[in-house]
């Protein structure tokens, strides 16, 4: 679970330099892991202005993956899954080109669990994820019910 925060414009955007400097501290992420990014962005939940970010053009700016670290999670760590706190996997100032990290994601056989919160009581390694799904047939995302499960 990566802890990041930008309180100057919010336009973090989580590098394989941000993935490999928390690995120095917690370790290789070991295969088949859920990465979750932790941003504290759903602490502003349930403001749709404090969770939009808005600048005077109108442009969102909220936190997200970048392309190369999603495909070191999958291609080098093995990770089955990724979520975050906010609405896309990709940072709201870096979709000119459309969700390009959630397409990658998604095209390449892995989900991901957006709007995550309460990331903050879930330590930084150890725990367990679970997430129920309901079946909805031809449905291209659906509400899931995710919980961890804390180490002793």
């Amino acid at each position: 679970m990566f802890r990041h925060r930008d309180h100057v414009n919010h336009i973090l955007l989580l590098s394989v330099n941000d993935i490999k400097e928390w690995e120095k501290k917690n370790g290789k992420i070991p295969e088949n892991s859920f990465v979750a990014l932790r941003t504290y962005w759903s602490k502003r939940w349930p403001s749709q202005g404090k969770f939009e970010n808005l600048d005077d053009k109108k442009q969102a700016h909220y936190p997200g993956w970048d392309l190369d670290a999603l495909k070191f999670i999958y291609e080098q760590r093995g990770a089955s899954a990724n979520g975050h706190e906010t609405f896309d996997t990709d940072t709201a100032v870096k979709q000119e080109h459309g969700l390009m990290g959630e397409y990658y994601v998604l095209s390449h056989n892995h989900y991901q669990v957006e709007l995550l919160a309460n990331l903050d009581l879930v330590p930084a390694t150890g725990s367990y994820i679970f997430i129920s799904v309901p079946k909805a047939k031809k449905a291209p995302g659906f509400p899931v019910r995710a919980f961890a499960v804390l180490p002793d």
